[in-house]
């Protein structure tokens, strides 16, 4: 090796021309992506070329000597190779050889040819490798997914039914969840009436620092295995405790990964709570499911936790190859968000959608502003968050006895104190100590030492890791102008604060979050995002005893990064019942049966700084539904070809696509139209005039059935259906096609305009968004 630079460089070589999906992880909250200091780049390939393991790992060996010219040298560089989903390997290089592959690899986003010297036909692109950051006892009952039939039923029943009974719980799913590793022994991974491990899994657990694979993995945590090799590769080689503060091995130290598995596949906790708030027992949605835990995030590597490129994509690679049915990654990038044929996109998700597992991924949490949303690419499944119909109200009593409920975590006893207001221009002259503190602006940094309490007038993002020393009450504008008016109008003023209690169901309702990132897709903005929502605030679940937020096994979080299991457990239970469904048709199933109310039946609003009713941009679909996902009736189905033609339409050349699908493809000319994509939603961004697009159904319900098009048009849209009836005549005539004419009547250019597509038999109704922009092109 040259001793002229200590640059490193990654290398993740994947064969032939195509895309790449590069992904960030969220803990709470999203963060743009940074780029490792030493420079260390990723180069990628595609599909693997031969199906023996070993042949993929030997080519990778030999292309790496021929670069080094030694054996040894090779040996000595390789981080990882991967050999399963995809073909490519991590590498230790310098900056010179770095670039020489880099001269022989120019591909970007080149429509017409790769551009690939000859000499290295195999290498596509030289990525950048980064490090990424991380981003319920009411949840199942609120969705309809509980031991008694319906959210709102008053029966005392303990049974189970619908999903829950027909699936055996998922039994027989394996839930794979990329994460920052698992806490084996909290009481949610016990497998305590499970049967034997199903015969067709592949993985395994792996020992480490605190985990002992024979212990700790059973029956319900089927494989651990952690990811560091790459995260090393940048520090020098070594575990580094100053810096990653964590354990060497699949135990969580975070907490983020043993809450999102708890949320996909956790067993049943009676009891549970967080300092008696959201008392109940916890679960994941499919809590007889098994779960596979694939560490490659790590503690003190980012604030949040942090993980490599190379240390994700052999996550992905082995969860591929092990053989779990759905994977959950609350996975997200920074704004703008990567495109897929930007060399920063992420692999892993395509390559395991291709191989039939659908990779669930959170649509990130910096909402509520429009295009914030992330993970856009078709092949994701992408998850808003929602509240759940549940509160926490606390008493706030004024000292002229005017009572108010705000809402808080406080669980301690009752406290009296003194009153006073904090801004800007106050830090300095106001005595705050023993008191409780109105903020208005929810950035205000509160140091001081000794505060009783704080009432913000407009809810941090950060509310529980703020609040650990002190009463956190959240009031919003009009309450804090209330109490504001008291103190500004009292010559003592004073508050008396009581514990919070758990308030579920009526009159608390649905509401997108306002931190829940919105559409529309700035990348490619004829692909509706998100896809669905999901609750995702205030989700109760087991935590490591590490995070300062755990009490007694169990705390709070907030995020879309919580909303994403709750998908993925409900996907493992759908997949159980229907196994033979591709990712494709299982986010159809979800997105045409979802609730465009709350289960109460009351309108969905979107928080933010303007509430305002939800629309697609906000929660996709809907709220997710799983009993009535069950049976959606008919499926808006797509496979690989579909994926071919997306990336036509969107211009990769026909090298990058035939090294991404493994197998020769040209695309057609004139190009397909990405408004034809099969996706069960429709969203045209630029109508001019009038377009017609096409979608194809399958019918997945009874084979003989007749559905009628109901259409409800956006405004100043006319919407035509042709045909306007569907005839499924028997079991070989179960696909059928059918062509929508939009056309505007606006003059001038508009925003987004929504409606619905809904195609019923008298008990299917299988609704499809539609969303509208009018633009009229200028002409110079």
């Amino acid at each position: 090796m040259e001793k002229n630079t200590l640059h490193t460089y990654k290398l993740v070589l994947l064969f032939a021309c195509s895309l790449v999906l590069f992904l960030n992880t969220e803990l709470s909250f999203l963060a743009s992506a940074k780029t490792l200091d030493n420079d260390s780049k990723a180069f990628y390939l595609g599909e693997r070329v031969h199906d023996d393991p070993e042949l993929v790992t030997a080519s990778h060996h030999e292309m790496l000597e021929s670069l080094l010219e030694s054996k040894e040298d090779a040996y000595n560089s390789m981080i990882y190779i991967y050999q399963h989903g995809f073909s490519g390997f991590a590498a230790l290089l310098t900056s010179t050889q770095a670039n020489k592959i880099s001269a022989l690899t120019t591909l970007v986003f080149k429509p017409e040819s790769c551009n690939i010297n000859t000499e290295h036909p195999e290498v596509i692109h030289v990525i950048p490798n980064r490090i990424l950051k991380l981003q319920t006892t009411r949840t199942w009952d609120h969705l309809g997914l509980s031991q008694i039939s319906t959210p709102f039923s008053s029966s005392s029943s303990t049974s189970v039914k619908g999903l829950l009974h027909d699936t055996n719980m998922g039994s027989e799913a394996i839930i794979g969840v990329i994460d920052s590793g698992i806490w084996p022994e909290s009481k949610v991974f016990n497998d305590q009436g499970l049967g034997p491990i199903p015969k067709r899994w592949r993985g395994k657990c792996v020992s480490g620092e605190k985990f002992n694979a024979t212990i700790h993995c059973n029956k319900k945590l089927i494989g651990a295995k952690y990811y560091v090799s790459g995260l090393l590769a940048e520090m020098g080689g070594k575990f580094n405790r100053t810096i990653i503060q964590d354990f060497k091995s699949s135990r969580d130290i975070i907490g983020h990964g043993t809450h999102t598995a708890t949320m996909a596949g956790g067993s049943f906790v009676s009891n549970a709570s967080y300092y008696g708030l959201a008392q109940g027992t916890v679960r994941g949605g499919a809590p007889k499911a098994r779960i596979a835990a694939y560490k490659a995030c790590w503690n003190g590597v980012e604030p949040a936790g942090g993980c490599t490129t190379a240390d994700m994509w052999k996550a992905f690679d082995d969860a591929i190859h092990d053989g779990v049915d759905v994977l959950s990654v609350s996975i997200g990038g920074g704004i703008p968000e990567d495109s897929e044929v930007d060399k920063r996109s992420y692999i892993g998700a395509f390559h395991a959608v291709a191989k039939g597992i659908p990779v669930v991924a959170a649509a990130g949490n910096a909402g509520p502003g429009a295009q914030t949303i992330v993970n856009v690419a078709p092949w994701f499944l992408t998850v808003a968050a929602t509240t759940l119909d549940r509160s926490f109200p606390t008493k706030i009593t004024l000292g002229n006895n005017q009572t108010f409920f705000a809402e808080s975590l406080y669980t301690g006893p009752e406290i009296s104190t003194g009153l006073a207001f904090l801004d800007s221009s106050s830090h300095d002259n106001v005595d705050m100590k023993g008191k409780t503190v109105l903020v208005f602006d929810s950035t205000t940094p509160i140091t001081l030492k000794g505060v009783a309490g704080v009432i913000f007038s407009q809810k941090p993002d950060d509310l529980l890791q703020r609040c650990h020393s002190f009463a956190c009450i959240f009031a919003d504008y009009e309450l804090g102008t209330d109490i504001l008016q008291y103190i500004r109008t009292t010559r003592s003023p004073t508050v008396r604060i009581n514990s919070a209690t758990t308030l579920t169901g009526l009159p608390a309702t649905t509401k997108v979050a306002a931190f829940s990132c919105r559409g529309p897709n700035s990348v490619s903005p004829a692909i509706l995002k998100p896809d669905i929502a999901a609750p995702g605030v205030s989700i109760l679940a087991a935590l490591s005893p590490f995070d300062s937020r755990e009490h007694d096994g169990f705390g709070l979080d907030t995020g879309t990064s919580m909303s994403t299991p709750v998908v993925s457990g409900i996907i493992a239970l759908l997949k159980s019942l229907h196994p033979n469904w591709s990712p494709a048709a299982v986010r159809s199933a979800l997105v045409t049966t979802a609730w465009r109310t709350s289960p109460s039946g009351e309108p969905i609003f979107a928080e933010g700084s303007n509430k305002k009713l939800a629309d697609p941009f906000d929660y996709g679909g809907g709220l997710v539904n799983p009993q009535r996902a069950s049976k959606p009736g008919l499926v808006y189905d797509m496979g690989i070809q579909d994926y071919i033609n997306y990336m036509c339409s969107a211009g990769y050349n026909d090298s990058s696509i035939s090294g991404m699908v493994g197998k020769i493809t040209k695309c057609p000319n004139p190009k397909p139209s990405i408004l034809d994509m099969n996706l069960p939603s429709i969203t045209i961004p630029n109508l001019e005039k009038e377009v017609t697009l096409t979608r194809t159904v399958t019918n997945v319900g009874p084979i003989k059935s007749v559905y009628k098009a109901v259409i409800k048009s956006p405004l100043g849209i006319t919407l035509t259906v042709t045909p306007n009836t569907l005839v499924f005549s028997s079991a070989a005539k179960r696909v059928l096609t059918f062509k929508v004419k939009a056309k505007t009547s606006h003059k001038v250019n508009t925003g987004y305009f929504f409606g619905s597509l809904t195609w019923t038999d008298g008990v299917h109704d299988v609704k499809i968004p539609v969303s509208v922009q009018t633009k009229i092109m200028i002409k110079v």
